[in-house]
């Protein structure tokens, strides 16, 4: 399946850096601890701008998902169709990320099936996270 190549910018830079070392990181306020994602300049509970970074397990479960038959993106319609499916992580279920889950079969998706981060080059030097079902 076709990926689409990220384009970090000033906020997100830190997050695919680390998805290039192969790590899922989240933001972290160092004010209240509040974990988010996606990055934001601000806490969203607590309103600060005093953001970090904080590498997660990478480890979740799949809370719902969609199968795209008829999707608008060209360079993916000879992969239709495909899931994306909403995986929430264990760390944080408020912190959740989108995958196609790697492996399962378009309408087949374990709702609720614990899946785990992998990584994915999709471009020389370019990696991209995935989820895929474990156990």
């Amino acid at each position: 399946m076709p990926k689409l190549i990220p384009v970090p910018d000033a906020l997100s830079k830190p997050f695919w850096d680390a998805v290039n070392e192969r790590r899922l990181t989240v933001q972290q306020c160092t004010a209240c601890k509040t974990l988010q994602f996606p990055p934001r300049p601000r806490c969203r509970d607590c309103g600060s701008d005093q953001m970090g970074w904080k590498d997660t397990d990478g480890k979740g479960h799949i809370m719902g998902f969609l199968t795209v038959e008829d999707g608008r993106i060209a360079r993916m319609h000879p992969d239709q169709p495909y899931n994306i499916a909403v995986v929430t992580l264990d760390e944080d279920p408020r912190i959740n990320f989108y995958s196609n889950l790697p492996g399962v079969p378009p309408k087949q998706v374990p709702v609720g099936a614990a899946v785990e981060v992998i990584f994915e080059e999709v471009a020389p030097g370019q990696l991209i996270h995935e989820f895929k079902v474990v156990g």
